[in-house]
């Protein structure tokens, strides 16, 4: 009999200007990079039995189309859709396709934040949100989505 744990795979979707932290209002969003949180998530990933790949766009279509492109081959997905979260029904419209586990991630606390902030337009399709924890919502979610993952169905 096999004990090995199953390796599970999640994407996480950085979305709009994420590619600027440590730059960008390091007041609201913190100092550290983007490139730094992708290695942390990586790293916390393998103590915890997940593969973790990370796509970066600009572009809401580059965003669908990884969504898209990743239909079947994930376990689980978290998504910062930075200001596409307030705007994009496209993006809401393909993550609909998932079946699997969405976790929505925000550093800062959108509720906190100007009113257009206040609604997200994939909350209500997320198995989960984290937000106003700076990088942590990233790690946190990404432990919640283990959890989530490693839970036999009742």
């Amino acid at each position: 009999m096999n004990n090995e744990k199953k390796m599970h795979n999640v994407l996480v979707i950085h979305g709009p200007s994420l590619n600027m932290l440590g730059l960008r209002e390091p007041n609201i969003y913190g100092n550290t990079r983007l490139d730094d949180i992708n290695t942390e998530l990586k790293k916390l990933g393998k103590t915890i039995g997940i593969c973790v790949e990370t796509f970066q766009s600009n572009s809401e279509s580059a965003i669908i189309g990884a969504l898209q492109k990743n239909l079947e081959k994930i376990s689980g997905l978290l998504i910062n859709a930075a200001a596409f979260t307030h705007t994009s029904i496209a993006i809401r419209d393909a993550l609909l396709l998932h079946t699997v586990p969405i976790i929505e991630v925000h550093l800062s606390n959108i509720y906190k934040r100007e009113s257009f902030r206040h609604k997200s337009l994939i909350a209500d399709i997320a198995t989960g949100q984290l937000s106003g924890f700076g990088v942590n919502s990233y790690y946190l979610g990404l432990r919640a989505m283990a959890d989530i993952l490693n839970t036999p169905d009742s």
